[in-house]
Parts: C-alpha cells; sequence; structure tokens
C-alpha cells in the first residue's frame, strides 16, 4: 500500500485514548510559531495559538498537532478562516467536550488581530469552578 504524501501526512491529526476519561480536565497548549499566508497580499502572517479542551475519549497527539500547525506555513488565509478551520480539524479528529481556540494574530497595517473559536459537545455542562488560593511562581524555574 502506499504511503500518504507528506502534505496529506501533515493534515492528518492523529489522537491517543484519555487517560482519565471519567474526569473533566482541561489540556492547556501554547503554540507560539503559527505561520500562514495573506490571501490578498502573499505576506506572511504570524500568531500565537492557545488551544485548550477538556477531551472526552481522545486527546490530539502532540507531534501530529506540529506537524498539522506547520502545513498552513504556504497557504493563504484570513485569519477568522484560518482560526474556525483549525478548531473544526481538531474537533472533528478529537471529539472533545469543550474546545476553545484563540488566534493572536501579530500586528499587520497597525491593527493587532485576535480570533477566538469555540466547541462545546452537545449536553456538556462544566463542573463550578473551584477557586483556590494562588501562589507566585518560582522564580528560578518560571518567569
Amino acid at each position: 500500500m502506499p504511503k500518504p504524501a507528506p502534505e496529506a501526512r501533515a493534515k492528518a491529526l492523529e489522537t491517543f485514548a484519555n487517560p482519565a476519561p471519567r474526569r473533566d480536565y482541561q489540556i492547556h497548549m501554547e503554540i507560539p510559531e503559527f505561520t500562514c499566508l495573506c490571501p490578498k497580499t502573499g505576506q506572511p502572517d504570524f500568531a500565537v495559538l492557545t488551544l485548550d479542551y477538556v477531551a472526552d475519549k481522545l486527546c490530539v497527539e502532540l507531534k501530529s498537532l506540529k506537524l498539522y500547525i506547520w502545513s498552513f506555513r504556504d497557504e493563504g488565509h484570513f485569519h477568522e478562516d484560518v482560526t474556525n478551520r483549525i478548531l473544526d480539524d481538531l474537533v472533528r479528529a478529537v471529539k472533545p467536550r469543550f474546545m476553545r481556540l484563540t488566534a493572536r494574530f501579530y500586528v499587520r497595517g497597525g491593527i493587532f488581530t485576535n480570533v477566538v473559536a469555540e466547541h462545546r459537545k452537545k449536553g456538556w455542562q462544566p463542573a463550578p469552578r473551584v477557586e483556590l488560593a494562588g501562589f507566585a511562581p518560582q522564580s528560578n524555574t518560571r518567569g
């Protein structure tokens, strides 16, 4: 059987079984090197993506996510389009209880653009938030 083309492999999001499906817990990922092209000018657009989700049965595998994110580098997309497309692809692959993708694009023409897109599984309700005492980060390990 022939191997898929590199472009097809890059768009393939792999998953693994949620190790704690009985519990709602937040998975938080920061992706500081997202790039795509402006569909009008062809110039590069840069963004920091923040992915937060509550898994159901599956979690996204990180290497496949990295390759998937890199696959947009030579593609032209409006900020709103690419943010929603990435969220749709992730939801299709992972089928989470909740997922939020925040895309914070760097300045272009004096304008910063932030796009936030969300998905909620039908019928899912988050547990009430519990506020605990805050602790300062350890200065020798975190900034």
